[in-house]
């Protein structure tokens, strides 16, 4: 079996922005301030912000540990993304990746743009300009081939008000297919804190779907952060963890409850934990645990499986049990393009070998992100 089989709708590929990004496009009032893109090898995300560079991986001052296993990851990094890289990652370089991977349609995320606004005490009108010169530039990005490259907006969690407005003008006057925000608490405020609720109407409102997208070494509290400067433990937990505690904010604090047509997507973070995680919330409402029946009056897999959609790595045999736990509904495909998780050039093929019936593949290739996004 080949992916000529299957149409693919790639739920969660990335661009990757130039680092003068925000000096062309931010704000003339804003400009002075604007954050900057780094420049320090052939493939570097980082990102200045009021001083501080992000991804924030180990403590001021302090060498970067460049041992044998760093080299072998940019010498892999090099063999599979450089030509890219020495033209810039321009949007031509984005659907030759999607050609040779066999990828027909892609909602396209930022890679700099994951810390835009994830410092703590950045002041709300700062953040709203940054990621409004974002999504400005990802439309124009997108433009170059809006038959197959779907943008996603960014949305500031700074400012509630700000958060509407944005997602008001990308989906009604830019034309995306849904916003996004990091998992990552802003100023303490749990997703279900009440706080966020006329955000959640507008989405609602607005039929637009919003994913929760991590990435390490935010300016915001994280998971890995106990782990210090050890790389390794940090990035396996704090995708997948920090999906999991927004998940238990969303399903168990209500917001699904209290919001019946919100789709939320929790990107990049595997899925192999949703079938433990919801059944420990099932459990605990089972037994009536300090339940608040007015937010959450049907068990939480209730709602989860109703609104909550979850992507899988091309090799994440786990899916198998995630689908024999709550079907193939709500999974989304993902190749990670062009970050150092992804498989390409065999993202794809390696899916496509998972043992899953040939329904299911369809449904997570192509059916479940096209009713996530709202394509037809």
């Amino acid at each position: 079996m080949t992916n000529k089989d299957f149409k693919v709708f790639d739920s969660d590929m990335h661009c990757m922005e130039p680092p003068d990004l925000w000096q062309r496009y931010i704000d003339k009032p804003f400009r002075h301030r604007a954050p900057v893109g780094m420049q320090r090898s052939f493939y570097d995300a980082g990102y200045q912000l009021e001083g501080h560079i992000m991804p924030k991986l180990l403590e001021k001052g302090k060498t970067p540990p460049f041992n044998t296993s760093h080299y072998l990851l940019m010498d892999r990094l090099k063999q599979r993304f450089k030509t890219f890289s020495d033209r810039n990652w321009g949007p031509e370089c984005q659907i030759e990746a999607m050609d040779a991977e066999g990828i027909d349609l892609a909602a396209i995320f930022p890679t700099r743009g994951l810390y835009a606004v994830a410092m703590d005490d950045l002041d709300t009108d700062f953040a709203a300009a940054i990621v409004r010169a974002y999504n400005n530039w990802i439309y124009d990005y997108c433009n170059h081939n809006p038959q197959r490259l779907l943008p996603v907006g960014l949305i500031s969690p700074h400012n509630v008000d700000d958060a509407i407005r944005e997602s008001r003008r990308v989906m009604t006057e830019l034309g995306f297919k849904g916003v996004s925000m990091r998992p990552n608490l802003v100023k303490g405020r749990n997703w279900h804190d009440e706080y966020y609720d006329p955000l959640w109407a507008e989405l609602q409102q607005l039929n637009a779907p919003m994913a929760f997208h991590a990435a390490m070494g935010p300016m915001l509290p994280e998971v890995g952060q106990r782990f210090g400067d050890n790389v390794f433990l940090r990035h396996v937990a704090c995708s997948p963890m920090e999906m999991m505690l927004a998940a238990l904010s969303i399903t168990g604090g209500g917001v699904f409850h209290r919001f019946p047509g919100l789709r939320i997507g929790f990107l990049e973070g595997n899925c192999g934990w949703v079938p433990w995680l919801i059944d420990r919330m099932d459990d605990h409402f089972d037994m009536h645990f300090f339940v608040n029946l007015d937010d959450m009056p049907q068990p939480p897999s209730f709602y989860f499986k109703r609104q909550a959609y979850v992507s899988v790595e091309p090799d994440e045999r786990f899916v198998a049990q995630v689908i024999n736990y709550m079907g193939s509904a709500q999974i989304l495909f993902s190749t990670d393009w062009p970050h150092p998780d992804s498989k390409y050039p065999h993202s794809v093929q390696t899916f496509l070998e998972t043992p899953i019936s040939k329904i299911d593949k369809q449904r997570i290739l192509w059916d479940n992100t096209a009713q996530f996004y709202g394509i037809s």
